[in-house]
């Protein structure tokens, strides 16, 4: 896959947010009037799209009847030993201070808290968390196949 595409009503938070999970800008371009850019990190590529006249996005992670696409998913298997802690040291990014470039002054908002689930004959630790829209992003990590 290319990337993945996020319309945003402030790119400049948004950008703010993404950063702080480890992506980079690596292009910024407008299409048709509005701001855009892609940003890499975390072994994939995201575009941001502002929206001039933006409407809240539906709950796509509380409504079970809701259809279309749910959400991103980072694999942290390389990354992290212990999705928990990672957890706690990103929290502890969104809780400092904010500075005058610093657009994401809200503490980081969790959908789901680190547990374990079975998805097919393997065992994985997710976690979901809000990004700055509300859109929900999923971070998981193998911990390896079904034992039994």
């Amino acid at each position: 896959m290319h990337h993945a595409s996020i319309r945003t009503a402030d790119i400049h938070g948004a950008i703010a947010f993404y950063e702080k999970l480890g992506f980079e800008v690596c292009d910024r371009f407008t299409t048709g009037m509005t701001l855009a850019c892609w940003m890499e990190g975390l072994g994939g590529r995201i575009e941001l799209i502002q929206v001039p006249q933006p409407r809240s996005a539906p709950d796509a992670f509380g409504d079970e009847h809701y259809t279309g696409y749910y959400h991103l998913s980072f694999d942290l298997t390389e990354t992290t030993e212990d999705l928990e802690q990672w957890l706690e040291e990103l929290k502890a990014r969104f809780d400092r201070p904010a500075t005058a470039d610093d657009r994401t002054d809200s503490p980081l908002k969790v959908l789901l808290e680190p547990t374990q689930q079975v998805i097919g004959d393997r065992v994985y630790e997710v976690t979901f968390i809000a990004d700055s829209d509300g859109l929900p992003l999923e971070f998981i990590r193998s911990i390896g196949p079904m034992q039994g």
